[in-house]
């Protein structure tokens, strides 16, 4: 390892101070910019679908970059485990930045959604490579710094990110909002760049290297079946064979199985059935991102279809759960064992179903907007309890051997369970044929997921290990 990789066993000085300023300024730069796109694109998504005549594509657009980042993560964790993070968090930044530069400068929703499966490919690799980094750079006692660091470069785009995006799309063009990120990845690399030269796989106990893992092509394999199963569900209903009037139907129910058969080998052993202990907590972690995301992505929608919002101000919407979404985490964190992990997981699965039936109520009800938008602050506010305790009983309920694969596990129920749930509230949208009864159709879709993650959520706990 040359010099100018910052050694793991320095001193912890903090992260903002002496050699891990740079690489720490940089790296939570990388998570803000992918923050703020995908919270911006939530905003703007409204005006593209307009723009382009797009709504057939509407979902794959969200669906898509959380079937392909699941791609991304595994082949980075592989990559990194042979070779370095080096090399992955180039290729993962580069894949980023092209899928931003077609979708900005796409003028179809085809080729809009295209950059946006490239740009998936790239965020779900980079985020893995970036945890991989921390992993080799900063000593285990600053880890909890910079990983809170890091849930706050979350945060910020969360209050800034779609009030921005709509002032950006309603002065200069929606393109812009795609764009704009494309020149700031670039110099937060280069922040990084001098303790990524260098930096190799840990040596092994005896000081000598490692030899390099094999490359997990079943688990890449598995992962891309899963991808390709979401995008054939959200392309499904364009299918139609003369004489079988059902295929659509058909062809959705096989797209739905292939994906649970392949996402199977993924997480851990009983995660399909809610065995209790770290399955169910696996399983409540992706119900739960299902049910959210498959609504949060139409509330801005709604807003400006259904209620003449602003795109700027419909996106205040969504700060407003992300306001709630940290404030319940902070709280639940100073409250600590006096709160139980099974306790906090009912009560912020039990949160975000309410939330998800009053934007249904709203919609279906004819009700003032504003019930549907105080609503989702308790939607990020259940989420706040839920997504820390799973990560927390994560961790707890692995072992060294399994931690990596069960931290891998959470991360591909989280996108997987929004990206077959986009794609399956995509195709509830198009089957109605009056808006607001598409609107209801997909609140009613992510309520029922939401009642799911509430049945599952009381078997978080049970066993002590897996």
């Amino acid at each position: 390892m040359q010099d100018s990789v910052v050694p793991a066993t320095r001193p912890a000085a903090g992260i903002l101070r002496g050699p891990y300023l740079w690489v720490t300024v940089g790296t939570c730069a990388l998570v803000f910019l992918a923050a703020f796109e995908s919270l911006a694109v939530t905003t703007i998504m409204p005006l593209v679908s307009r723009e382009l005549d797009g709504a057939g594509l509407y979902a794959l657009a969200f669906a898509g970059p959380l079937a392909t980042g699941v791609i991304g993560m595994v082949a980075a964790g592989n990559w990194s485990d042979r070779r370095g993070p080096t090399a992955p968090l180039y290729a993962s930044a580069a894949l980023f930045v092209l899928g931003l530069l077609i979708a900005g400068t796409a003028v179809s929703m085809p080729v809009l959604v295209a950059g946006r499966l490239v740009q998936g490919l790239g965020g779900g690799a980079l985020t893995v490579a970036l945890y991989v980094l921390v992993a080799r750079i900063y000593p285990g006692a600053l880890h909890p710094k910079i990983f809170a660091a890091f849930s706050a470069a979350w945060v910020v785009p969360s209050l800034v990110g779609p009030f921005a995006a709509g002032i950006v799309a309603q002065v200069f063009s929606w393109h812009w909002v795609f764009l704009g990120v494309v020149g700031l990845v670039i110099p937060a690399l280069l922040m990084i760049a001098p303790v990524l030269r260098g930096l190799e796989p840990p040596p092994g106990p005896a000081g000598e290297p490692h030899p390099p893992p094999p490359w997990a092509l079943g688990r890449l394999a598995w992962a891309t079946l899963a991808a390709l199963a979401v995008l054939g569900l959200n392309l499904s209903r364009e299918i139609r064979i003369p004489g079988v009037p059902a295929a659509p139907a058909l062809l959705a129910a096989a797209a739905v199985v292939i994906a649970l058969l392949a996402v199977r080998p993924l997480v851990p052993r009983g995660t399909l059935t809610a065995r209790r202990g770290l399955p169910s907590v696996i399983l409540v972690r992706g119900l739960a991102s299902a049910a959210f995301f498959g609504a949060e992505v139409y509330l801005p929608y709604l807003l400006i279809e259904q209620y003449a919002f602003s795109p700027t101000f419909a996106g205040l919407t969504l700060t407003g759960g992300a306001l709630a979404w940290a404030g319940a985490a902070a709280v639940q964190g100073r409250l600590g064992t006096r709160l139980s992990h099974r306790r906090a997981a009912v009560i912020g699965a039990l949160m975000v179903l309410g939330a998800v039936i009053l934007a249904l109520a709203t919609t279906a009800l004819h009700w003032p907007a504003a019930v549907a938008i105080a609503g989702w602050i308790f939607a990020g506010g259940g989420m706040g309890l839920l997504y820390p305790r799973l990560s927390v009983m994560t961790l707890a309920l692995s072992s060294k051997e399994n931690e990596g694969f069960n931290s891998s596990a959470m991360s591909i129920a989280d996108s997987l369970g929004g990206a077959l749930a986009l794609a399956a509230t995509g195709l509830v949208f198009a089957a109605f044929t009056t808006t607001t009864e598409s609107f209801a159709g997909v609140f009613g879709l992510a309520a029922v997921l939401a009642v799911a993650a509430a049945a599952v959520a009381p078997r978080v706990t049970g066993r002590p290990r897996t």
